[in-house]
């Protein structure tokens, strides 16, 4: 073990006195609402439709239809 911290490796880890410890539920939740790439979901959502569209226009051309392949 490098001997640089061996004063302070064995202390107890430092609680703060003024707050009370979170719950690891709370702070979930703290970020829940946070989403890092805001409409990204709305992107592949309307991807989705797209592609669905196209495979739906091609069986109508091709005489298909989605319940008959």
């Amino acid at each position: 073990m490098n001997d640089k911290y061996k004063d302070i490796i064995n202390l107890p880890h430092p609680e703060s006195k003024r707050f009370p410890r979170m719950s690891l539920l709370n702070r979930a939740v703290q970020f829940s609402p946070f989403a890092a790439l805001s409409g990204h979901h709305d992107a592949i959502h309307d991807t989705i439709l797209s592609a669905e569209e196209k495979i739906e226009n091609q069986n109508m051309v091709e005489g298909e239809d989605e319940f008959n392949p």
